[in-house]
């Protein structure tokens, strides 16, 4: 993809990129308490729900277009660019026409192909951001997918928004953050900004923080965070919404490391892990002789390929070594989940013939 900066006049190229304000524009006292408080702390990019895609109906689904002239007033008073999602053709024309200067993509209309190409096609001749949003279930050719319709509509001006992945055991996240799908979009894409959303990944103010931190540390380029004048009265994800004051906070605690390092300790080290992958695959290499050995055994004595007991062993006693070893044990079992996988593969191809 062809790619241009997203920077806006007036905003430095520094990390993190700051993108801040309420899930929801509410009311317009709402919304300009919340900016105003905002730029007093220096935030230079204001942003708020207009429309707003809820899982169940009956919810707030977002005040609508009355709504784009608060921002537009935000962007007269305070001075800062305005921001909010489309999910609709319409969406984009009202925004545009509005003065909106950034447009994003929510997560579930960017797993909706028909959406982005009906959002591009509503952008087609306009130069201006927009944010994709990861779609809501671990798909990256489909996160890649809407940036390309975008793209090919013209946008040069593109960026992503890693707000983590629907999953049934939600566990200690609202959305898991599954970091190896974002790391992947940069080594596939690497000229595209990302942003990360603690707001949504986390679903807890607590966890706001902590995961700017681990996004900072990724070489993620920028941050969406929810934040809002009054967050325990919000009319929506109030449990992820915090105070300019607190948002201000983690930002002035944030540790923003380099990212290269042209040391020689470095350069050592990077040898030694270099070796331990060559040793890694010539043993993995190994490993899948015997496996096929093993279903030639198969194939000799009529034996099924999957044999249940087996593997529930094997991840079990690797689980428990690598905890051993001062690893974790869901990691190593997914390693040998992966091995076990390619084991099979080989022992249908002897099967087979």
């Amino acid at each position: 993809m062809e790619l241009e900066s997203i920077l806006l006049p007036g905003i430095e190229n520094n990390r993190p990129l700051v993108i801040a304000g309420p899930c929801s524009a509410e009311s317009e006292e709402q919304v300009l308490s919340t900016a105003r408080l905002l730029a007093g702390k220096g935030l230079k990019i204001f942003r708020a729900g207009i429309w707003k895609p809820r899982t169940k109906p009956g919810g707030f689904e977002g005040i609508g277009v009355e709504g784009l002239s608060w921002l537009k007033t935000v962007k007269k008073e305070t001075g800062m660019y305005v921001a909010t999602e489309v999910a609709t053709a319409k969406h984009v024309y009202e925004a545009l026409k509005q003065g909106m200067d950034i447009l994003w993509v929510g997560a579930r209309t960017t797993a909706n192909p028909f959406a982005v190409q009906e959002i591009a096609d509503a952008l087609q001749g306009v130069n201006i951001p927009v944010l994709v949003k990861n779609p809501v279930n671990p798909d990256l050719d489909l996160w890649i997918g809407a940036l390309e319709r975008i793209n090919n509509a013209g946008l040069k001006r593109l960026g992503a928004i890693h707000r983590g992945f629907s999953s049934y055991d939600k566990k200690i996240y609202r959305n898991l953050p599954q970091w190896h799908i974002p790391i992947e979009l940069r080594r596939r894409l690497p000229n595209l900004p990302i942003f990360c959303d603690p707001s949504h990944i986390g679903g807890k103010r607590e966890l706001i923080a902590p995961l700017s931190q681990q996004a900072m540390d990724l070489n993620f380029d920028g941050l969406i965070i929810e934040s809002h004048c009054n967050p325990d009265k919000a009319w929506s994800d109030a449990s992820q919404q915090i105070t300019p004051d607190v948002l201000d906070y983690i930002l002035n605690l944030l540790v923003i490391r380099k990212e290269t390092q042209t040391t020689e300790n470095l350069s050592e080290l990077r040898n030694q892990i270099d070796k331990c992958d060559n040793t890694l695959i010539e043993i993995l290499a190994k490993r899948m002789r015997v496996a096929r050995e093993i279903g030639t055994y198969k194939k000799e004595h009529d034996m099924t390929i999957l044999q249940t007991g087996r593997y529930n062993e094997i991840l079990d006693k690797r689980g428990s070594q690598g905890a051993l070893c001062g690893m974790d044990a869901d990691f190593i079992k997914k390693v040998f989940e992966a091995i076990h996988e390619e084991s099979v593969r080989q022992q249908m191809e002897i099967i087979n013939k």
